[in-house]
């Protein structure tokens, strides 16, 4: 066992040792302990997002709080196999500093571990692409994915490409930034586990943070990449606002059938960190596992699990 393992497995023993109620309140104490500053820029981020729960020390509002310990009880053996399974030491770093972070208010591993080297998803050393690829973007947003993946790989790197993206706006911006490439095609759809109408509820921070809420008047057309894409795909990006795990569902056939590279995004709830890993593995148990992340240190997000 080395100091990776270590450090892990140490974690994890100690919060398997504690009650739920324990575990609460070593997170609080935790809290209680950082500067009045930094609580104050928890507050402010996590009050903008409405994603992993409230917190507002005036009001006595420790939701995010209470959301990570139930997280930390009911899943550390959840966390635990995800550990077990991902390929790399900087991958297991990585997840221990998460980890580390939510339970300790620890900023000095998560410091180390986030990437510094390559771009958002593209980690040259894991993700091989080639001039076959067809690509799939879900949350194409203005394009920035794509244009990154243009500059990692070359123009002349990809057969085909769909960008989807919701916002129609946005979906405008998008078809203008990539206007000059070739072979891209524009859906304006929603992507989830079935074919529906829903409405965007809109982020007031960033259209990147939009998402689809279900509602009688719902005007935005909603698929599967199952029943949307008929021909192989080889890799699949997800930023979808926590619509992640309904689209692997809905992307079951493809993702057994293609083999297709996979860059999702695992934060936007306490769940999907562990949990669409363990999907994609139930439905194809060939996949390698690696996680990065480059957002703050002082909470990480933008965390991505690449599947190949």
């Amino acid at each position: 066992m080395n100091v990776i393992d270590r450090e892990f497995h140490n974690l994890v023993n100690e919060i398997k040792s504690l009650s739920e109620k324990e575990i609460y309140y070593r997170i609080r104490k935790n809290f209680d302990s950082i500067p009045d500053e930094t609580k104050k820029s928890f507050m402010d981020f996590f009050n903008k997002f409405d994603y992993w729960g409230l917190l507002n020390i005036d009001n006595n509002n420790y939701e995010e709080i209470e959301l990570k310990q139930i997280a930390l009880y009911n899943h550390i053996d959840d966390f635990s196999w995800l550990y077990e399974h991902l390929a790399d030491y900087r991958s297991k770093r990585t997840l221990y500093s998460i980890l580390n972070n939510w339970y300790n208010y620890d900023f000095y591993t998560t410091t180390r571990t986030k990437e510094s080297l390559y771009d958002d998803y593209f980690d040259l050393d894991v993700v091989k692409c080639n001039e076959n690829e067809v690509i799939v973007d879900l949350g194409a947003y203005t394009g920035d994915t794509i244009l990154s993946y243009i500059h990692n790989y070359g123009e002349d790197s990809y057969k085909k490409i769909y960008c989807y993206e919701i916002t129609p706006s946005t979906f405008e911006i998008l078809k203008e930034n990539l206007k000059g490439f070739k072979n891209i095609e524009y859906r304006l759809k929603g992507v989830s586990d079935e074919e529906t109408t829903m409405s965007i509820s809109n982020n007031e921070e960033s259209a990147s943070a939009n998402n689809l809420i279900n509602n009688e008047e719902g005007n935005v057309i909603v698929t599967t990449l199952d029943q949307d894409i008929k021909e192989k795909i080889t890799l699949i990006k997800m930023d979808i606002e926590g619509f992640e795990q309904k689209a692997i569902r809905g992307c079951q056939s493809h993702i057994l059938n293609d083999h297709p590279k996979l860059l999702i995004s695992v934060y936007h709830n306490n769940e999907d960190l562990w949990k669409i890993a363990k999907m994609v593995y139930e439905i194809h148990d060939d996949y390698k596992f690696y996680l990065r992340y480059k957002s703050s240190p002082l909470y990480p997000t933008e965390i991505t699990l690449i599947a190949v």
